[in-house]
């Protein structure tokens, strides 16, 4: 598999990036085994909120969105700890990255590609995050949908890393972990990796991205870098 003529690689950053489990994780001690049905059960609810609110026409904030979705989360598992719910919200700010973040992102950058996320997070979350992964000198951008006011996948989302990064949609390679937001993002014309970390089954949407990886090791040679 092989992508010709990439001038940028964009990545979406809650669990492509950053590992949406880590917050959760850390609190082992507090929830017990309840942890990955909390950590599993919040994700699902983040992103069911985005949608819905994208429909409506009602935005709200990522950050607001995550703390909604923690709520429910936690009263799912009928757990009622407000210093641990201020502990989670806290740890998402600083999600650890996967450990092959860095290397791939430099690997891109020596090569001359452009590197960038676009994500539904906050300007203020994203730039926390990249922060705590050390990784800020090998982003030539970090996009929220804020621009926009509106979440992904509409298409307007994705016309930030157009506008700014000032490529053609066919010169982007996108990646995402989300199996959604690969296909969409292919459907509005980007060249498309989805970092299938979780092992999902291929999506029922137009579209299809151009290529599977299990994790970012791989980009490089895929879009020359290498």
């Amino acid at each position: 598999m092989k992508l010709e003529n990439i001038k940028a690689c964009v990545f979406d950053a809650y669990g492509t990036l950053f590992d949406v489990n880590a917050a959760a994780r850390a609190e082992q001690a507090a929830l017990g085994d309840k942890w990955e049905d909390v950590a599993s059960v919040w994700r699902l609810k983040q992103l069911q909120y985005t949608w819905l609110r994208s429909l409506q026409r009602r935005h709200a904030d990522f950050w607001q969105v995550t703390g909604e979705a923690l709520d429910f989360a936690l009263a799912n598992a009928e757990v009622t700890d407000p210093a641990l719910r201020e502990r989670l919200m806290n740890l998402y700010l600083t999600l650890s990255a996967y450990p092959e973040v860095k290397s791939t992102l430099e690997q891109l950058k020596s090569a001359g590609i452009k590197c960038a996320i676009l994500s539904n997070g906050t300007p203020k979350m994203l730039s926390a995050a990249v922060d705590n992964a050390g990784i800020a000198p090998l982003l030539d951008g970090i996009f929220s949908i804020e621009d926009v006011g509106i979440y992904k996948p509409d298409p307007s989302t994705y016309q930030i890393a157009v506008d700014r990064l000032s490529v053609k949609p066919t010169e982007i390679a996108f990646q995402s972990s989300n199996g959604w937001d690969a296909y969409s993002a292919k459907a509005f014309g980007f060249n498309v990796i989805w970092c299938n970390r979780f092992g999902q089954a291929e999506e029922r949407l137009p579209s299809s991205p151009d290529g599977q990886i299990r994790t970012l090791d791989d980009l490089p040679a895929i879009v020359g870098a290498i």
